[in-house]
Parts: C-alpha cells; sequence; structure tokens
C-alpha cells in the first residue's frame, strides 16, 4: 500500500500548518485560560476552508478525501487540539447529511457548513448511555406540524459555539432501528457547559431538549435509520480522532527531545544518556506505526474498503500511545514539562480525553474482535 501524500496533499498539509503556526498555536494557552477560543478565530478557519473539506464543491466545500480530512486535523492538533472540535464535527456530520439528505435539504444544510456561518454539534451521547448509544432515550415525537424532541444530551464538543446539531431521537421500538437523525438549528436550546480536564476551550456540555419543535423536512434520510447512518460515519471519524491524538503526543515528543538536545546534566546533553533517550524512541515508534495504522483507514474508506478494522485498531491504541507520550515528554522535561508554564502539561490534560471520545478502548476493542472472531465466538 502507498501511504505517500499526493503534491495535493503536501501542499495542504503544509498551508495548515502555517496558518495553524501563526493563528492557532500562539493563542493555545491563553485560550486553555480562559476556557474559550479567541474571538474571530472560527471565522478565520472558515476562511481557510477547514469546515468544508467534506462538504461537496457544488455546496462550497473542498470534497476533500479521507486521508486529506485527517491530513487538517493532525496539523491542527499540533498547534492545539481543543480547536479541531468543530472542523471534525463539520466533517462527520457534513458526511452524513451529504448521504442521506435530498438534494433539497443538502442545498440548504451544507453551504452554511462549508461557510462556517453554520457550526455544528453531534447530539448522540445521553448520561444514562454513551458505549450503548442504541438505548437512548430522547423522545422524537410525530405531530401535524412536524416533531418534537424531548431529553438531555451531554458530552457534546462544541456546545458553546453550535448554530446547528445533528439529534438523534428515539422514534420507534428499542434497539439501534428505532432511531431517528434530526438536523437542525439550536436556537433556544438551553446549554450547559462541563467544567473539563482538559481542552477547555473546545466548549463542550450539554443540551436540554424540552419539546424542541423540528420540522418534517428536518429528519434526515429514513425514520429509524440515523443511528445506524452515523455509525458508518464512525469508521472515518474514529480514524481522525486518532491523528489528532497521534498530532499531540508528536508535538510534545519534539518539544522533549528539542530539550533533550539543549539540557546539560554532568557536562553533556541529556539526550546522551540512554535512559533518556531509548524510552523517546520508542514513544516515537508507537506513534509511527499507530499513523500507519490510522492513514490505512482512511485510504480503505477512500478506496470505497469497509475503514472499521484499522480504523477500531487505530482508535483504541492511538490516544492511549499519544498519552503515555506526552506523559513521557512531561517526565523527560522535568520541572519544565510539570509546569503550566511549559508546553507540556496542557497537552497532556487535552490527550487524555481523546481516550473517551467516539467510543472508548473497550468499545472499539469490541469492534476489533467481531471482525477477527466472527460475532459468534466474539464478546
Amino acid at each position: 500500500m502507498n501511504l505517500d501524500f499526493t503534491p495535493q496533499q503536501e501542499t495542504l498539509a503544509k498551508r495548515v500548518r502555517e496558518f495553524a503556526a501563526d493563528r492557532v498555536a500562539p493563542f493555545r494557552a491563553e485560550s486553555d485560560r480562559r476556557a474559550e477560543y479567541r474571538p474571530g478565530l472560527l471565522a478565520e478557519m472558515a476562511a481557510e476552508g477547514l469546515f468544508g473539506v467534506r462538504v461537496p464543491e457544488e455546496f462550497g466545500g473542498q470534497a476533500l478525501d479521507a486521508v486529506s480530512a485527517g491530513i487538517v486535523l493532525e496539523e491542527l492538533a499540533a498547534a492545539d487540539l481543543s480547536v479541531c472540535y468543530p472542523v471534525l464535527n463539520a466533517a462527520l456530520v457534513g458526511g452524513v447529511l451529504a448521504a442521506n439528505g435530498t438534494p433539497a435539504q443538502l442545498a440548504r444544510w451544507l453551504p452554511g457548513i462549508a461557510a462556517g456561518t453554520s457550526i455544528v454539534a453531534l447530539g448522540l451521547t445521553e448520561a444514562g448511555h454513551g458505549t450503548d448509544a442504541a438505548a437512548i432515550e430522547t423522545a422524537g415525537e410525530h405531530f401535524a406540524d412536524g416533531w418534537r424532541l424531548t431529553g438531555e444530551k451531554t458530552s457534546i464538543m462544541a456546545t458553546a459555539y453550535a448554530t446547528h446539531g445533528l439529534l438523534f431521537a428515539r422514534t420507534g421500538a428499542a434497539g439501534a432501528r428505532g432511531i431517528s437523525a434530526f438536523y437542525t438549528p439550536l436556537h433556544g436550546v438551553r446549554r450547559e457547559l462541563h467544567t473539563d480536564l482538559g481542552c477547555r476551550s473546545g466548549g463542550r456540555g450539554r443540551f436540554s431538549l424540552d419539546g424542541l419543535r423540528v420540522a418534517d423536512d428536518d429528519l434526515v434520510g429514513r425514520p429509524g435509520a440515523g443511528f445506524v447512518e452515523v455509525m458508518r460515519g464512525f469508521g472515518v471519524s474514529r480514524a481522525l480522532i486518532s491523528l489528532m491524538a497521534i498530532a499531540v503526543g508528536q508535538a510534545a515528543l519534539d518539544e522533549a527531545m528539542a530539550y533533550a538536545g539543549r539540557r546539560e546534566a554532568f557536562g553533556r546533553p541529556i539526550g546522551k544518556f540512554q535512559s533518556v533517550a531509548f524510552p523517546l524512541v520508542e514513544h516515537a515508534t508507537m506513534l509511527h506505526a499507530a499513523r500507519l495504522v490510522s492513514y490505512e483507514a482512511l485510504a480503505a474508506a477512500d478506496a470505497g474498503r469497509d475503514p472499521r478494522l484499522p480504523a477500531n485498531m487505530a482508535k483504541w491504541w492511538a490516544p492511549k500511545a499519544a498519552m503515555e507520550a506526552v506523559h513521557q515528554s512531561l517526565l523527560t522535561m522535568g520541572h519544565v514539562g510539570w509546569s503550566e508554564d511549559g508546553p507540556v502539561a496542557q497537552r497532556l490534560r487535552d490527550v487524555i480525553g481523546l481516550q473517551l471520545a467516539d467510543g472508548t478502548a473497550a468499545a472499539t476493542k469490541l469492534v476489533v474482535a467481531r471482525h477477527l472472531l466472527g460475532r459468534e465466538a466474539a464478546p
């Protein structure tokens, strides 16, 4: 398999890297302290086309392939993981809408996503239903004038910024096939933000849906098909999240290796000591391997093959490898790493959350087990 980037993808990586270095990285610590993006950031990201990476060109997007979406998120995450979530949501939700909407719906929905005037959130998880998302209880009742959604959605990234949401509600019998998806403005929806360990500017929170009225034309696809369609999208989004984690781990390792080259002890750089150099080598190897699996999944999706096996392998492995790499970087840098004034401590807080996002290690290992062993023999 050829995992080399095309010249166009190399140009894309350079463009996003330069944008992130200029307009994202310098504000990372301050955004974390304020627990919000700096004013104007989302508009600047929209101007760079970052919300339209997976939106078809006829609706104002870039229609990039999955590998290119991974490149975009990897470059952004190296600068500040928190800014990735509106882009990730736009890619996932935009993909679900593009695959299931009518031509009229796409003309109404997708241009706003591509332009960044619609900042989207994914409302699936509930307080009592995370990994077992097929058991959600938010009710969708049909009336003559449309639908009313009642319930609570939680652990939603970009709650603080979202103007629109892809919301899931039970409209039929128990189980996955009784869940429908609705894409709707979030005017008047009550929100509450979480106080988190990391990714504080990402605006994670909850929505309270108190009989939210949505039109019949806000239904995405067929009634009862919403959960199945978004789970198909997870085959790509889990690989994207894995690359976000890897980028954070690699950025921390780069900082630790630079420190090991200039910090001296006993008359020589500490990188000269095997006890310092070898752990960094081990984590660099793990991140490199996890990155290849992540891009393998995205390349499979682009080729029309099922990406779920490598995507779920990557999703349980990459966040763990990244967290351990950042931890080792902090230890390498000693008091400089431990201080919030340094570059690494925030990365450690931020990356831990990716072990939960879009499925825990247990949930993703279950998918892998069923692929490898078959449903008859797997848990």
